[in-house]
């Protein structure tokens, strides 16, 4: 029986990198002894009524990582990964009490998951770097990840490049407007307020964009945890700290312009509504993400 499962697992992970599994399937070989192999399973709903936008973009990281094992020197018969896919196989997730998706699990060699099995998609996002340092951690299973070459930041960075190139060009009669220290601030203000939002870490981690509660339909934008963030969330801060400081321009601007009393008092006043407001609304999230948190203004 043993040999066989195993033959059995390697035919078709020669076909695909990625075994597809149903209930049946899962739980002859993944669940039910003898087994000397271990599995990684993803869960996930990729069927498009689903819609599953997340499931897509783990699916992209998962196959990324399931090839680099795949057509590895150090590739073996030790290890495994499938996907049960919730159309496919909804009396699983109902066995594993799972309501949500997706989820990565291994399932060891020996004896049954613990907790560490399961991977903290939510805390360490779904990036193949990440999942196979999770892998190595309870295998000893060491995957380098290749991905295939992607040029379209080369391209990109060499369109931006012949455009400011152009732009010099056509202007190099008439540069003054590099000396603007308007369009500078602007540009200065852009980078702070994408890295304060937390864009470089989204770059790192890989976050969903938002989550979908499975049960209900209900789309979380902002995640509950101090310790991780949606992408869109990451973008709600931005514009937030954008209204901030519009309204901190304006009550400069009020109170250093010499124009006429009653356009100032109307250009404080909207300056101070949207630092009040937006400030207000800022550290509601921030209260909603670190509980207990005491404080709180206008909203809670």
């Amino acid at each position: 029986m043993l040999s066989e499962k195993v033959d059995q697992m390697m035919e078709w992970s020669s076909r695909r990198s990625v075994v597809r599994m149903n209930g049946d399937k899962f739980r002859r070989f993944v669940k039910a002894p003898p087994r000397n192999y271990s599995v990684i399973v993803m869960f996930t709903a990729l069927q498009p009524q689903r819609q599953c936008s997340v499931c897509r973009q783990a699916n992209e990281e998962y196959q990324v990582l399931a090839n680099s094992w795949r057509y590895s020197s150090a590739f073996s018969n030790k290890l495994f990964f499938t996907v049960v896919d919730y159309d496919e196989g909804a009396d699983v997730f109902q066995q594993l009490n799972m309501n949500s998706a997706p989820t990565f699990m291994h399932f060891p060699a020996k004896g049954k998951p613990k907790r560490a099995d399961t991977f903290d998609l939510q805390r360490i996002g779904f990036a193949s770097e990440q999942l196979a340092k999770w892998i190595a951690d309870r295998t000893d299973v060491q995957i380098r990840v290749f991905r295939p070459p992607n040029y379209s930041g080369t391209i990109a960075l060499a369109l931006l490049v012949s455009l400011v190139g152009g732009l010099l060009y056509l202007r190099r009669n008439n540069l003054e407007f590099i000396y603007n220290k308007t369009g500078w601030a602007m540009a200065a203000l852009c980078v702070v307020f994408a890295m304060t939002s937390g864009q470089m870490w989204n770059h790192i981690r890989g976050p969903p964009y938002a989550h979908k509660n499975p049960q209900n339909g209900q789309v979380s934008y902002i995640h509950g945890s101090s310790q991780a963030q949606f992408v869109a969330e990451s973008h709600i801060i931005l514009l937030l700290n954008a209204a901030i400081t519009m309204g901190m321009v304006l009550l400069n601007e009020a109170a250093t312009s010499k124009g006429d009393v009653g356009k100032r008092r109307i250009i404080c006043l909207v300056g101070l509504g949207l630092v009040v407001f937006f400030f207000s609304f800022l550290l509601s999230i921030f209260r909603s993400k670190y509980h207990g948190y005491p404080y709180s203004f206008l909203i809670k």
